[in-house]
């Protein structure tokens, strides 16, 4: 499958998606395989690994990633500073989870994540910079616990039940990297189903630091918004949804939200410098119902002149 998107941050980008989805029992999601590559008119070039698995009746739910890349940024206003930046990120990171159904729609698990993260500036000017905000990326390793709650009929494309994921990732120097810190997660979505074949959906997000780098404080993850343009100490979103069923396998996305960064010297959300809203529309083309495997192209924007078009696999979230 082709993906593409475009923002005034990282230009324009294409790529593929190549998957394979299976279920390994009738009760079980569906699991997914595949690999991943993206290049963009900035001359920046990711790829991926990926594996989500569920089997044993859904019992047992495992997740891998690996990505690597060189992912260059042009931003006009880096961290609110007022001042542009060129960059280069060099990203290589391992990602894994495991999650054990211990009763009804409860699962608990464990989860690690290996990264070796640099960001360097394209000139010296931008070097500066990032050494005057203390910015150089991570190098580390960790280990986390992870408490989840799923009742979602479908996991890629829910018309129904409620999502909950706690979890936490310790950074420890005794691992990997040079820094001890952590960063603690919580995500809940709930679905609704109305009308014929509509979906009303709302999610609200939190992500908190511990004795982080700066590299490694909370991004927005808003639609709209260029991932690592903007970080807090702590992040906080609330966002809804509404998915318009048109016809037998084709929807609608109409959503909106609004992302706060707290914490440290930024202040409270009470700030409209620390907020950071954004919504747009997305039209989708239903591949596989029953999987719940769709192609979806949006448009989202947000302030500051911050917008996107996506065209990839499956709803946002």
């Amino acid at each position: 499958m082709p993906t593409f998107s475009n923002n005034p941050k990282l230009g324009t980008s294409g790529g593929a998606l190549v998957g394979y989805a299976r279920k390994f029992d009738p009760e079980s999601q569906v699991s997914m395989f595949g690999v991943s590559a993206q290049y963009t008119s900035t001359n920046s070039v990711t790829a991926a690994i990926f594996a989500r698995t569920s089997f044993d009746q859904d019992r047992h739910r495992l997740s891998v990633l690996a990505v690597g890349g060189l992912i260059k940024n042009d931003y006009d206003n880096f961290l609110g500073t007022g001042t542009p930046l060129k960059s280069e990120d060099h990203i290589r990171a391992f990602v894994g989870r495991y999650l054990y159904r211990i009763k009804g729609d409860w699962f608990i698990g464990a989860q690690t994540i290996f990264t070796n993260y640099q960001i360097v500036g394209q000139t010296a000017l931008d070097d500066d910079l990032l050494s005057v905000l203390g910015l150089t990326g991570f190098k580390a390793g960790g280990v986390g616990l992870v408490l989840n709650h799923d009742s979602r009929d479908i996991v890629d494309a829910p018309k129904r039940g409620w999502y909950l994921n706690l979890n936490n990732i310790a950074y420890r120097q005794a691992l990997e990297g040079s820094n001890n810190f952590s960063v603690y997660r919580a995500d809940y979505r709930q679905f609704w189903s109305h009308g014929d074949g509509n979906v009303f959906a709302v999610r609200q997000s939190n992500q908190w630091t511990a004795n982080a780098p700066p590299g490694a404080y909370a991004p927005v993850v808003l639609r709209g918004y260029t991932m690592g343009e903007y970080l807090g100490k702590y992040m906080s979103s609330f966002e809804v949804e509404e998915r318009l069923r048109l016809a037998e396998r084709w929807t609608a996305t109409l959503f909106a939200g609004v992302a706060c960064l707290y914490g440290s010297n930024r202040g409270g959300c009470t700030d409209s410098a620390n907020r950071f809203p954004s919504a747009g529309a997305g039209v989708q083309y239903i591949l596989k119902p029953a999987q719940g495997i769709v192609a979806n192209m949006e448009f989202a924007t947000g302030k500051d002149g911050n917008r996107a078009v996506l065209f990839k696999m499956g709803y946002a979230w």
